[in-house]
């Protein structure tokens, strides 16, 4: 597969990582990082998983966007993804790793246009596609 690069961003983290500080080098990004409570940390600060779930609801919500503009299907201003990402241990290698959920909430379609609408943005979101094949997440709509 060859990209052509149309935007590129960077940020950087410093400290411990988990518990340290992240920022982009546009400034926009400036949070300090904690593990959660769950981990042993304070839950203080922001963490990878609060931070990729964000760009990862944005990104599908444009994606879902994009293919409802390519079907000639309207969808309502109220129209949003929510995307639940957790952190656990795969059971074979006991090595961490990603799981989630993607869930649509798309009023006034029915929810086989929903469903469909889902599936498409699934296959064309930058993130779906970056995480396909290693990485766990279930698709769903609600109407």
């Amino acid at each position: 597969m060859s990209i052509t690069v149309v935007f590129a961003t960077e940020s950087t983290a410093t400290g411990g990582g988990r518990d340290g500080h992240v920022h982009s080098a546009t400034g926009r990004i400036d949070l300090d990082t904690r593990p959660p409570r769950e981990l042993g940390g304070n839950g203080e600060g922001t963490n990878p998983e609060e931070l990729f779930s964000a760009g990862y609801a944005a990104c599908f919500l444009g994606a879902l966007r994009l293919v409802a503009r390519r079907s000639a299907v309207a969808l309502d201003d109220a129209t949003n993804v929510t995307v639940q990402v957790a952190l656990g241990k795969d059971t074979a290698t006991e090595e961490f790793g990603l799981t989630g959920t993607i869930i649509g909430s798309l009023p006034g379609l029915s929810q086989a246009v929903a469903d469909d609408l889902m599936a498409q943005a699934h296959e064309v979101c930058p993130y779906s596609r970056a995480t396909r094949g290693n990485t766990d997440f279930t698709v769903s709509a609600k109407v």
